[in-house]
């Protein structure tokens, strides 16, 4: 099985649009989409962590694998947690994190128009 490296990881993480990433509550390497999260790695922790959103469907099949468990904290708000990168493949990992992305970008309901400036879908008219 392939497995991803860190610098992999924020790369891919950092491949979607308007995506930041920051360090936070010590080791936590946060990667963000309008001030939200949609994926975390520890990089404090060995083996390296990583905790995103998924749906509810989702997150009942994940934390049924060995190796991904609900995420501390924020677990009941369908965010999982793997305990090393290797857990699913490469694939599924790029995948997974794609989909909280996503998830996250649309309840953010925010389309960015310029970098800094971002403007409300609920606030749009419909042509």
């Amino acid at each position: 099985m392939m497995q991803i490296d860190v610098d992999s990881f924020r790369k891919f993480c950092l491949s979607f649009p308007h995506a930041t990433e920051k360090l936070q509550w010590g080791e936590e390497l946060c990667f963000k989409v309008g001030g939200k999260i949609f994926a975390m790695l520890a990089l404090g922790s060995v083996p390296q962590s990583v905790v995103f959103k998924c749906s509810p469907e989702t997150f009942a099949e994940l934390t049924e694998r060995e190796g991904i468990t609900p995420a501390p904290y924020v677990g009941r708000y369908k965010w999982v947690r793997l305990e090393r990168v290797d857990v699913v493949p490469v694939f599924e990992l790029q995948n997974l994190v794609r989909l909280s992305y996503e998830m996250v970008v649309a309840k953010a309901g925010t389309v960015a128009r310029k970098p800094g400036r971002e403007q409300s879908i609920k606030g749009r008219r419909r042509a």
